[in-house]
């Protein structure tokens, strides 16, 4: 039973929309609407809100997808008189799922479909995220086993195993699904290495490929696969539990 009023977050997590953690990432990509108005963070609501995942999974023809590069400098989510991803393709109606950091770069998936974006926010294998890191330090040997370990990190705790690659003397591929804010950097500044730069090249099949700072295109993506429910149908339309 549901308590109301109740953090947006929580009653997402309450009807099986997402997992808490997949909820506030989806409310932050401006994908949740409480009464048809976009969700903000920490939001509450009460028992008459109509909430809704930002979809059209009767009509596929609205359903956007788009693989962007961000650039470094530009951050991901609305800053106070500054751009943004999100204020640049507002008008277009597609938001990015997840987030990279200012100072990172590279692949952001900008999408329309809210369930699409909790498949994408999810750490499901397949949509796997693959980072490109340059480090001041040169690189030791045995840094991939430590990763592929588990790492235990004072932020953190112990972290999942990750896949990575030594690339160079200052080069490393580094594969997550766990996606914690700023876990790359926290994990090589507490084994004493400063990034120098930080590029999101995958996210599961989507590769950055040839686009450049700034560029776009449109993906295909299975839409049987992007709008299959993990949920009960009348959640979606509204606070239906007693």
């Amino acid at each position: 039973m549901v308590e109301f009023p109740i953090r947006i977050n929580k009653y997402l997590r309450d009807m099986n929309l997402a997992s808490r953690r997949e909820a506030d990432k989806l409310v932050e990509a401006g994908l949740v609407f409480i009464n048809g108005k976009r969700a903000e963070s920490g939001e509450k609501v009460v028992e008459t809100d109509k909430i809704t995942l930002k979809e059209n999974p009767n009509n596929t023809k609205d359903l956007k997808y788009f693989i962007y590069y961000k650039p470094k400098g530009l951050p991901t989510q609305d800053q106070p008189k500054m751009p943004s991803v999100i204020s640049q393709w507002k008008d277009k109606g597609v938001y990015p799922v997840g987030r990279l950091d200012k100072e990172s770069e590279g692949l952001l998936i900008l999408t329309n479909d809210g369930r699409f974006a909790r498949e994408v926010l999810s750490q499901k294998e397949e949509y796997e995220k693959e980072y490109l890191v340059t480090t001041r330090e040169h690189l030791r040997a045995g840094l991939e086993e430590i990763f592929a370990n588990g790492m235990e990190t004072d932020a953190f705790g112990t972290l999942k195993p990750i896949k990575s690659k030594i690339l160079g003397k200052n080069q490393i591929s580094m594969i997550l699904n766990e996606g914690k804010r700023h876990q790359i950097r926290v994990m090589l500044s507490e084994m004493n290495y400063g990034v120098l730069s930080l590029k999101r090249i995958r996210i599961g099949k989507f590769n950055l490929g040839n686009l450049k700072p700034g560029e776009s295109k449109p993906i295909q993506v299975s839409i049987k696969s992007a709008i299959k429910p993990k949920i009960k149908r009348r959640a979606k339309y509204g606070n239906t539990r007693k």
